[in-house]
Order: structure tokens, then sequence, then C-alpha cells
């Protein structure tokens, strides 16, 4: 029963930590976009590439 209780609370503060990066991450590219900036995105494949934060953000809207 307890470690049916730990992995609940682990469960919890996984949510909020990435509740919470969401949140920072919607904030930056919001004021990136603001500021007519880009932001360097990582593909999974290992490269980077120089994004508009403009476009960054309306792909984040599109999948709120």
């Amino acid at each position: 029963m307890i470690v049916n209780n730990k992995e609940i609370c682990f469960d919890e503060l996984s949510n909020k930590i990435l509740l919470g990066i969401n949140k920072a991450v919607c904030k930056l590219v919001e004021k990136t976009a603001a500021e007519n900036g880009s932001l360097i995105i990582g593909n999974i494949d290992g490269t980077c590439k120089d994004v508009p934060a403009k476009k960054l953000l309306k792909i984040l809207n599109q999948e709120s």
C-alpha cells in the first residue's frame, strides 16, 4: 500500500513539473515572438535548427 501512495505522489509531482515546463516554454515562445525573434530547436536525430518564434507560436496554438 505504501508503494502505491509513493507512486501516486510521484505521478502527481511529475505532472506538476511537466505543467510548469510547458507554461515556461509557452511564455518563452510568446515573448520571443513578440520581439520577432527565433529559437533554436533540437530534433530527435540530434540536429538543431533556427525556427522563427511566430511559427512555433502557431504550432503551440494548434496543439492546445
